[in-house]
């Protein structure tokens, strides 16, 4: 199963824009909390 994942480029893909979107979610949470603490 793994080596099928690792050999396919299609999952590849897949797996790169799924980490990302985290990485945008986490980047953008940041963001906001630091933004929030900021202004008080």
């Amino acid at each position: 199963m793994m080596a099928l994942i690792l050999t396919d480029p299609v999952a590849w893909g897949s797996i790169l824009g799924i980490g990302i979107i985290i990485a945008l979610c986490c980047y953008y949470a940041y963001l906001f909390v630091h933004n929030t603490i900021e202004n008080r």
